[in-house]
């Protein structure tokens, strides 16, 4: 068995807050003030943790979600700018479908158009969708045991066996990075491993450890970057 995606953590100057937002824009019940568990199997918890830097430039990772119909494109377009998303632009044309908001906290996602053949079959969050180059896409491959379901002109992307949300990489030309990651995924051990094995099967598939990262305290969690340089955590058995 290998490492599972167990969430997507986001920092933020307010996390209960934020998780608020994202509770109510998602339909997700929440764990706790500051965590979002999946409405089902497979999928994985959104977390929200202190982070008092501020953000400094695009995150390397936004949500894609889907519509069923171009009402619910408007429908969700309406009720996230109602508790407090903005429309952004990042270059986006007249032509294009989807829209571009950002959240309370200026993180980035896209609502996309119905009909979109390359989310059709995956939840209401269609994708992660990564600033990222093909090397990095056949990492998390091997990382996570998920099958590409894409590999194109130096795009990937993977998906669960199981099915669910899809995690793609747009390839070149790539963003400049600016202060730390906001939006990092957290990773459990399998239940048969240990989270040491699996850090060295990780640094052995192409990941770094990361010394000088602010982790979570003295919980055990391992810091490490993927071959593109985004941080990621090993939590502990008892953390996931």
């Amino acid at each position: 068995m290998t490492v599972q995606l167990f969430a997507v953590s986001f920092g933020a100057s307010r996390p209960a807050e934020l998780a608020r937002f994202w509770s109510e824009v998602l339909g997700r019940e929440m764990a706790d003030d500051t965590t979002l568990v999946p409405p089902d199997d497979p999928g994985f918890r959104i977390r929200f943790r202190p982070l008092p830097e501020p953000k400094t430039g695009p995150n390397r990772m936004h949500f894609d979600l889907t519509s069923r119909s171009p009402e619910q494109q408007q429908e969700t377009v309406a009720k996230a700018l109602s508790l407090g998303a903005k429309h952004i632009d990042v270059g986006q044309t007249p032509d294009d479908r989807h829209v571009v908001l950002a959240d309370p906290e200026g993180n980035e996602f896209c609502v996309i158009e119905a009909g979109n053949n390359f989310l059709a079959g995956t939840g209401f969050i269609g994708a992660l969708s990564c600033d990222g180059s093909q090397r990095v896409g056949y990492f998390w491959s091997e990382a996570l045991g998920w099958p590409l379901v894409w590999d194109q002109d130096e795009e990937t992307a993977i998906q669960s066996p199981r099915g669910g949300s899809k995690i793609s990489w747009g390839g070149p030309p790539f963003a400049v990075r600016t202060g730390r990651d906001r939006v990092h995924y957290d990773l459990a051990p399998p239940a048969d491993g240990d989270q040491q094995a699996e850090a060295d099967r990780l640094v052995a598939l192409g990941a770094t450890l990361v010394d000088d990262a602010e982790g979570d305290g003295d919980d055990g969690t391992l810091v490490l970057a993927d071959p593109d340089g985004a941080e990621f955590c090993l939590l502990t058995p008892r953390r996931a």
